[in-house]
């Protein structure tokens, strides 16, 4: 065969084998991040189940430490939602995002529920501590879920080196004080001119940087709203805010304090503290003030 004609069809199949190799390497990489955020997504869901039954033995455990029906009968009303979220949870798909999403949104309302719940009963529980008894066999399995919940943690931190899955904001620390003319804490409602809430915005490596305008509602003890914050948009309607605040958030631990002017007569009673972002309630916490 003539050498002008052999070697460029040499050069035409070196280059054909070349690209098929490149097409073979490239499938085989995308398939393996497939593979990965299965993976991901599943380990997800299991972490959530998990989450969702620890807070219902949570519930149980919390009953036995406390002598009063009515905040038992609540106890037991959360209890029985988060086992209905729990039972959503399992009969979803790992791959259904929309579910997946509006179930972590529940369980972080779950959570801070919970939070509030426990602080009222540490208080109930310092002033008697009999009530202190813990049951041994609840507590068994809360340490056996919570084993678990570590063991899936530490799988999930490798992989979301790979796949990163965003998640919500979340406000800790919550508090309300009452503020005098002078700026000072004021003793009794009467003297309170001013309303300071503070709390933190904890840090999140998968949320989106940028302005952030956070949303706080407080509602007084018949539960209406110290307005004066404007509206903002909360599933699907919009809700009266006491004060807003543009923040700055970079990923990490954001202090944030905004302060509400009062312009009508305060009553003595439970105040509810709600701070909501990004369309979403991130936080919540009840004061009591007489």
């Amino acid at each position: 065969m003539n050498k002008k004609i052999l070697i460029p069809l040499i050069l035409v199949i070196l280059a054909l084998l070349a690209g098929s190799a490149w097409l073979f390497m490239s499938l085989q990489e995308q398939k393996q991040v497939n593979q990965d955020m299965q993976e991901l997504a599943e380990l997800d869901k299991q972490e959530m189940e998990n989450e969702y039954e620890r807070f219902a033995l949570q519930y149980s455990e919390m009953k036995t430490q406390i002598n009063n029906d009515s905040i038992i009968q609540q106890l037991t009303e959360e209890q029985m939602k988060t086992q209905q979220l729990l039972e959503e949870l399992k009969r979803v798909k790992a791959s259904d995002a929309r579910e997946i999403a509006r179930l972590k949104k529940e369980l972080a309302t779950v959570r801070a529920v919970l939070r509030d719940y426990v602080m009222q009963i540490d208080s109930l529980n310092r002033l008697n501590e009999s009530l202190k008894q813990e049951n041994t066999t609840v507590k068994a399995e809360l340490e056996q879920r919570n084993q678990q919940v570590a063991g899936l943690s530490s799988e999930k931190a490798s992989l979301s080196q790979k796949v990163a899955i965003a998640a919500q904001l979340d406000a800790t620390n919550i508090s309300l004080q009452l503020l005098n003319k002078r700026g000072k804490e004021a003793k009794k409602l009467k003297d309170c001119t001013q309303m300071r809430t503070s709390f933190v915005i904890t840090k999140n490596v998968t949320a989106s940087n940028g302005n952030r305008t956070v949303y706080v509602r407080i509602q007084n003890p018949g539960g209406n709203v110290l307005g004066g914050g404007g509206t903002f948009p909360y599933e699907n309607r919009q809700l009266e805010a006491s004060a807003k605040k543009t923040i700055e958030y970079t990923g990490e631990e954001t202090p944030v304090t905004v302060y509400w002017n009062v312009s009508q007569m305060l009553e003595a009673g439970d105040y509810r503290v709600s701070v909501f972002a990004d369309g979403n309630m991130i936080g919540s916490r009840t004061f009591s003030f007489k």
